[in-house]
């Protein structure tokens, strides 16, 4: 899909932000809050309840104007209509990228070529509204006749990261009689440990699958399946204790699942952008299909904002662009997502895939070599966990890393006492990161201490902080399922800019796939001790210990 006849490093706007940085990378912060009273309301904006502070950046005005200088020489106005058109913009699998109306509460007419998919998005959802009343309400019930207690979610990355993340964030919300499990790694461990506890008779599985052919969840699933056949001994629970998201109604069938409880999704989602579709089933029974529906209501609101608001108050366009500027110009090399709230233990985890798996990309929307940096590694942890591991490195270490702090004002648990003390150290880790510490200021404080001459000089060192370090803090009222769907659909767009500026397809996800056919390779060598292996040595050796450690297995 060719876009432009110049490199992107070579076009204006690029080589005045590149200009730009050499002239204010030298600069600091601290000075720039000093002589500027107003660089809080300049450089913060709000949507959809959430507050943005930006003003933690290393940018001026004058940064602001280049970035978007930048996105409108990327027309990334252009691309934005076209996404939300319904145009194949992910043009390498010819598809459209439409998880945007999964949530569309306007019901407005969505089409892909040509067709309305709403009318098809709607039956979905209904159809996920009676089989979650169904089971919340008890009369779907297991083979023996037992309602059902535990939700089962098999599935792996979009399928899995998703439901997850969003279950544990909304744990305030959680009905009363249904406990969520999850269930992706092929490792048998996860699995095992999951089944201990539960009792086949009143046990959900929803196997997540768009091909239903993948190999983790099959395997998992499969597994899940000899698991309950074990106890009930009847192949006709199947249909009882297992449902489906997928798209394959044959393999759904050979499986054992009724094809009335496949909950069908379509080929313009996205993995990593599924959990809008019938892949949060496992989230509606777990919260109800209300509180999943307001939270589709959430990221609605924020797709609202995205398309309407001027990119000067247009939370995705400022974050998107402040990711270019420290990947691209500042040469960052990852981000850190640290949410003062419990809840959001799983969002850098769900944020990893979001955006690695979207822009981890080299080449060019032409198919050229890119020569500039893309995605950074995203990370992270909970606060105030966080503080006592990596945040070191973020204050003192030798790398860049620009921060995100996400937090709620109040608390959604009785422990109201705690909350100011979680928020004041949100608020004081963005002014350390911004201030750090000078000589003076260590001097000082040591003296106060009691120690001078050569122990004072000998500390003092240590005790330096280089502050100069950006953050954005993200604030909320309350983690609930409307500013959870305004957050995830924030990220989502954010991502979606970088990678217009960046020339990537960010709807792809071909490095995904050489290490899974090889797996398929090896497996087969793995098991067959006379098969010849063909790979480089150190594949070779790794095989043949493999071979040599199953030797006498059987006897054990």
């Amino acid at each position: 899909m060719t876009t432009s006849t110049q490199p992107l490093i070579a076009t204006p706007a690029w080589q005045a932000l590149k200009a730009h940085h050499q002239h204010l990378a030298p600069q600091r912060m601290c000075e720039w809050f000093d002589s500027e009273p107003e660089r809080f309301s300049q450089f913060s904006a709000s949507a959809c309840g959430i507050l943005l502070d930006y003003s933690k950046n290393r940018i001026t005005t004058e940064t602001m104007r280049l970035l978007f200088e930048l996105a409108a020489q990327e027309d990334v106005a252009g691309w934005r209509s076209r996404l939300f058109r319904g145009e194949k913009i992910n043009f390498t699998e010819r598809r459209a990228v439409l998880h945007s109306a999964l949530r569309n509460r306007s019901n407005h007419p969505v089409r892909v070529a040509g067709h309305d998919v709403m009318p098809e998005v709607n039956r979905v959802l209904d159809k996920m509204r009676h089989f979650c009343i169904k089971v919340q309400s008890g009369i779907w019930r297991g083979h023996t006749g037992e309602p059902i207690r535990d939700i089962v979610n098999i599935g792996i990355g979009g399928s899995d990261l998703g439901p997850l993340m969003v279950t544990e964030a909304l744990r305030a919300d959680w009905l009363e009689h249904i406990r969520p499990h999850f269930v992706s790694n092929v490792d048998g461990a996860q699995l095992a440990q999951t089944l201990a506890n539960l009792d086949p008779a009143r046990t959900l599985f929803v196997v997540s699958s768009k091909t239903f052919t993948t190999q983790e969840t099959l395997t998992n699933a499969h597994s899940a399946r000899d698991w309950l056949l074990q106890s009930l001994g009847d192949e006709g629970a199947v249909a009882s204790h297992f449902v489906a998201v997928s798209t394959n109604r044959e393999a759904v069938s050979a499986f054992g699942v009724d094809p009335a409880n496949m909950f069908e999704f379509w080929d313009w989602v996205g993995g990593r952008y599924s959990l809008w579709s019938s892949i949060g089933l496992s989230i509606a029974l777990t919260i109800g299909m209300d509180n999943f529906e307001v939270l589709l209501d959430g990221a609605h609101a924020m797709d609202r904002h995205f398309q309407e608001a001027e990119p000067e108050q247009n939370l995705p366009w400022i974050m998107g662009l402040l990711g270019v500027w420290y990947s691209s110009f500042f040469e960052a090399g990852s981000h850190a997502i640290l949410p003062y709230d419990q809840g959001l233990h799983r969002f850098p985890a769900y944020l990893q895939q979001a955006e690695m798996e979207s822009n981890g990309k080299c080449v060019d929307r032409d198919g050229n070599l890119v020569n500039y940096p893309t995605a950074p590694v995203i990370w992270g942890e909970s606060g105030t966990n966080g503080q006592h591991a990596f945040y070191q490195l973020i204050h003192q270490g030798t790398r860049l890393v620009p921060v995100d702090f996400i937090a709620p004002l109040q608390c959604r648990h009785g422990l109201t006492h705690h909350h100011p003390i979680l928020l004041a150290n949100v608020f004081a880790q963005g002014e350390a990161l911004l201030r750090g510490k000078n000589e003076a200021e260590a001097r000082t404080e040591l003296e106060a201490e009691g120690l001078s001459g050569e122990a004072l000089n000998a500390l003092l060192p240590h005790k330096l902080f280089p502050g100069n370090r950006p953050s954005n803090t993200l604030l909320f009222e309350r983690l609930d399922p409307f500013t959870l769907g305004a957050l995830i659909a924030l990220y989502e767009h954010k991502i979606f800019v970088q990678g217009i500026i960046w020339r990537i397809n960010s709807f792809d996800q071909w490095g995904v796939e050489l290490g899974k056919q090889l797996a398929k390779t090896i497996l087969a060598e793995m098991t067959d001790p006379d098969r010849p292996v063909r790979h480089d040595n150190s594949t070779n050796a790794l095989i043949d210990y493999y071979r040599n450690s199953q030797k006498g297995m059987g006897d054990r």
